[in-house]
Formats: C-alpha cells, sequence, structure tokens
C-alpha cells in the first residue's frame, strides 16, 4: 500500500464519519429556508445569493453517490474540507443546538450535530 493509497482511505474514512446524513436527507435539508439561510455569501459573508455550505452541500450529496474509484484529487480536497469545516465548527457548540444557526450551517456540510452514529 503506497502513501497515496493510505491518504486517500484515510480522508475517505474521516469523510464518512464526519457526513453523519444520507444524500435524500441532505438534498431535502438543503430545500428549506433554514439551510438557504445561514451561511457566508459574497466576498464580505453578507452578499447575495448561496453560501459556500450550501453549495458544499450539493457537492457532497455528489461525492456520496461516487465510486471510489471515480474520485478525483479535486474531490478528495473538498471531502479534506469538509471534514476540516465539521471538526472546527463542532468545537464552538453553543449552548442551545437544535435550532441555532450552528446546527444548520454544520447541515449544510453534510454532519447533524443532534444525530448520534453515521449516517443509516
Amino acid at each position: 500500500m503506497t502513501a497515496d493509497t493510505l491518504d486517500r482511505d484515510t480522508t475517505l474514512r474521516e469523510f464518512h464519519d464526519a457526513v453523519n446524513m444520507t444524500p435524500s436527507e441532505l438534498r431535502k435539508w438543503l430545500e428549506t429556508n433554514d439551510s438557504q439561510a445561514v451561511g457566508w455569501k459574497g466576498e464580505d459573508g453578507h452578499g447575495d445569493g448561496e453560501s459556500v455550505g450550501h453549495a458544499s452541500g450539493r457537492r457532497i450529496i455528489d461525492l456520496l453517490g461516487k465510486k471510489k474509484a471515480d474520485l478525483t484529487d479535486d474531490d478528495l480536497a473538498h471531502m479534506r474540507k469538509v471534514v476540516g469545516y465539521v471538526h472546527r465548527h463542532l468545537a464552538q457548540q453553543p449552548a442551545d443546538t437544535e435550532h441555532s444557526r450552528w446546527r444548520y450551517s454544520l447541515m449544510n456540510w453534510g454532519h447533524d450535530p443532534t444525530r448520534k452514529g453515521p449516517a443509516k
């Protein structure tokens, strides 16, 4: 096993550990007003259009549907970005999580912090 294979396998494992929503759950979530209301938009973070996290959620759905052999270096880089985002934001948990912008933002990135365990 090469270092590239180990890195690829580690990235895949960490990505699937971080993303605990199924593609259908994530797709349904991304259609909600709460999903579209949170996240960084535009250069100053307050612009119009789609947020970075919302766009990432759409990409995550695509990544979850790909076969391991079909993943590109760019796909793996995005997977590492998702893992980093989820880990950083989990460390910033507010007192009230159920209906928080914090939770909604994490869900745009495929992680529901109120769920225990992996996606089913």
